[in-house]
């Protein structure tokens, strides 16, 4: 699966599952695990495990193996690491508390820009 179709599979999903303000960052300029950022909200603890595990099946019935999982057990914040798209899901407060969409818009500290 190409890393476009797997991006738009992700963003598909979590917004099928009520995922909120989903936002996609290009980050392959500025980091050299991964091509993209997919975050979303989620409404409690118990909603972003829900929406790592959708997204987790989804993308397995298309071939793809989530590489890793971090803070599915009651966490505000579950990263599903799937290579070239990393997902983070977040509570509200967690998310406004990290600001990743503020930190990945920064630009590269190499960078001429």
């Amino acid at each position: 699966m190409q890393t476009d179709e797997l991006v738009k599979l992700v963003e598909t999903e979590l917004d099928f599952r009520k995922g909120e303000n989903i936002v996609t960052l290009y980050v392959g300029d500025k980091s050299s695990i991964t091509d993209y950022m997919v975050i979303t909200s989620a409404t409690s603890a118990r909603h972003a495990k829900s929406l790592s595990d959708y997204v987790a099946e989804k993308v397995k019935e298309n071939g793809v193996m989530p590489l890793g999982v971090e803070g599915a057990q009651v966490s505000d914040w579950v990263l599903l690491d799937l290579g070239d798209v990393i997902v983070h899901i977040m509570t509200g407060q967690a998310r406004e508390f990290y600001q990743l969409e503020k930190l990945w818009s920064v630009p590269a500290a190499n960078s001429n820009v």
